[in-house]
C-alpha cells in the first residue's frame, strides 16, 4: 500500500494517514487502492483494499455515507447505528483507538486535532458541504466533546483536494456562497477570460476563511492538487474513478 503521513505537527498520541491511489487489487478505472464501495467497483477487491489499509491502522476505519451534508457522527451517534450505515459527512470522536475515515476524489478532507491530544474530528469539505456549514458543524461537536475547549485550541489540516487551477465552476456556486454570508476573497474566485459566467475557485481558501472564522488558526496541507497529481483519484479527471482515504485516530495507550 501506498500512503503517507500528512506534514504536519500532531500531539505525540494522534495518528494520521492518507492513501493513495497505488497498492491495491482493483483494476482500471479504479486502479488500483480504491476503498470506495459505491463507485461500481467489485465488492471483492474493496474489501481486499480495506483489508490492506487495516494493516496500518489500530482499529478497522469508521465509514461514512457520504452525501455532501453537514451532518456530524459523534461516539453518542453512533451508538444508534450500530451496524448500519453511518450517513454523516463529519466525524468527531474523543476516544482512543476510532479511526475516522473521509474518503474523497477531488473534494476537501479536512483533519482536526485539539492541541492536547483529546479530541479529533474528520470532515468531507465539497464545495457544497462547506458552503453549508460541515466545517462549522464539525468544529462544534468538538467542543461539544471537551468542556473549556475553544476554536483556537484546535489544529486543522487540508489533504489533497482539487486545486485553485483545476476546479472550474459557474455562476451558481459563487452565488450558493454569496448567499451563506460567507465573505469572498477576490482571489477566491477567478473569473475565466474566455468562458463568460465560468470561474476557478480556490476550495482551500474557502474552506481557509471559514475555519478562520472560527478562531483556528493553525491550518496546514493545503498544497496538493488531485486533478494534477496523478497519485490521487479525480472524478474531475477521469469521471468514473475510485477514492482515497484521509484518517485521524487517537493512539491507544499501552
Amino acid at each position: 500500500m501506498n500512503a503517507f503521513k500528512p506534514d504536519w505537527s500532531l500531539p505525540s498520541n494522534i495518528g494520521a494517514l492518507v492513501t493513495t491511489c497505488e497498492g491495491g487489487v482493483s483494476i482500471t478505472p479504479y486502479t488500483s487502492l480504491n476503498l470506495g464501495d459505491h463507485v461500481g467497483d467489485a465488492v471483492e477487491n474493496v474489501q481486499a483494499n480495506r483489508s490492506i489499509l487495516r494493516q496500518s491502522l489500530p482499529a478497522d476505519p469508521i465509514w461514512l455515507k457520504q452525501v455532501h451534508g453537514t451532518a456530524v457522527s459523534t461516539p453518542s451517534s453512533r451508538q444508534t447505528f450500530a451496524g448500519n450505515v453511518i450517513e454523516a459527512d463529519a466525524a468527531v470522536t474523543n476516544i482512543a483507538g476510532e479511526v475516522l475515515s473521509i474518503m474523497t476524489a477531488d473534494c476537501l478532507p479536512v483533519l482536526f486535532a485539539s492541541k492536547d491530544g483529546k479530541v479529533i474530528g474528520a470532515a468531507h469539505a465539497g464545495w457544497r458541504g462547506a458552503c453549508n456549514g460541515v466545517l462549522e458543524s464539525t468544529v462544534s461537536q468538538m467542543l461539544a466533546l471537551e468542556p473549556g475547549l475553544v476554536g483556537s485550541d484546535l489544529l486543522a489540516w487540508f489533504g489533497p483536494a482539487i486545486g485553485p487551477q483545476s476546479f472550474e465552476v459557474g455562476a451558481d456556486v459563487l452565488e450558493a456562497f454569496i448567499q451563506s454570508g460567507q465573505e469572498i476573497l477576490p482571489s477566491a474566485f477567478t473569473p475565466i477570460a474566455d468562458k463568460p459566467s465560468k470561474y476557478l475557485a480556490n476550495l482551500y481558501l474557502l474552506a481557509k476563511s471559514r475555519l478562520k472564522a472560527l478562531g483556528i488558526d493553525h491550518i496546514d496541507g493545503a498544497n496538493f492538487c488531485t486533478y494534477q497529481d496523478s497519485r490521487f483519484f479525480s472524478y474531475r479527471r477521469d469521471g468514473i474513478t475510485g477514492r482515497f482515504a484521509s484518517l485521524i485516530w487517537i493512539n491507544p495507550q499501552t
